[in-house]
């Protein structure tokens, strides 16, 4: 993507493309049976494009939804913060839809998660969503699909701070709380265990009169 210090991210054309490459991916899966699909990511600084997808789609100060991303040390931070809120500034006034947010500050990552994740909805599939940088997909499928959020579970909690702010926009809570800010689906697939105990539970599990 283009530095968004300066420009735009991505353009309007770039950004559909990758909301429709994930789109098309999950409409595969769905066509070959699948019914429950977790979400991760792996990126390089793409903490600072959530942190900035969150703050404007939650209305939460900047500050308090930025985090020392893979490890920061104070100074590390304090830059971050400064130039999140130069980027931030390049579009001061204008009012931003979510589609426009994304174009500004999402990366192709991200962009192709709002698809899968609408994809998945509209398919009917179980969504269980990974950490902070998934978070801020979502927002913006919720943004544009409101039930997209009736398929989800949340994953696990990250110490990232904007992960807080994600929740209470969303009105979701995690199924785990381990600490973790690594990301890469790592909490997603923790996740999917206790998903499968709870089905088993409901489907499989005697009652009294059974016994």
């Amino acid at each position: 993507t283009a530095n968004y210090l300066a420009t735009a991210a991505m353009t309007a054309a770039q950004c559909d493309a990758a909301i429709a490459s994930g789109a098309s991916l999950v409409r595969q899966w769905a066509a070959a049976g699948c019914n429950a699909i977790g979400f991760g990511e792996m990126g390089i600084g793409n903490s600072s494009s959530a942190s900035l997808l969150t703050h404007f789609l939650t209305a939460t100060a900047l500050d308090d939804v930025i985090g020392r991303g893979a490890g920061m040390d104070d100074a590390g931070l304090a830059r971050k913060r400064a130039l999140l809120a130069q980027a931030a500034a390049r579009v001061a006034g204008r009012q931003l839809t979510a589609l426009d947010a994304l174009a500004e500050f999402g990366g192709f990552e991200i962009a192709t998660m709002v698809g899968a994740f609408l994809a998945a909805a509209a398919a009917r599939m179980l969504i269980v969503v990974d950490g902070f940088i998934v978070t801020s997909a979502l927002l913006v499928a919720h943004a544009l699909y409101p039930n997209v959020i009736d398929y989800c579970v949340f994953a696990h909690g990250s110490v990232e701070p904007g992960h807080r702010a994600q929740f209470r926009h969303l009105g979701g809570a995690p199924l785990l709380d381990l600490g973790m800010r690594l990301g890469e689906g790592t909490g997603a697939a923790l996740a999917f265990p206790l998903i499968r105990a709870a089905l088993a539970c409901m489907s499989e599990m005697a009652g009294f009169e059974d016994a």
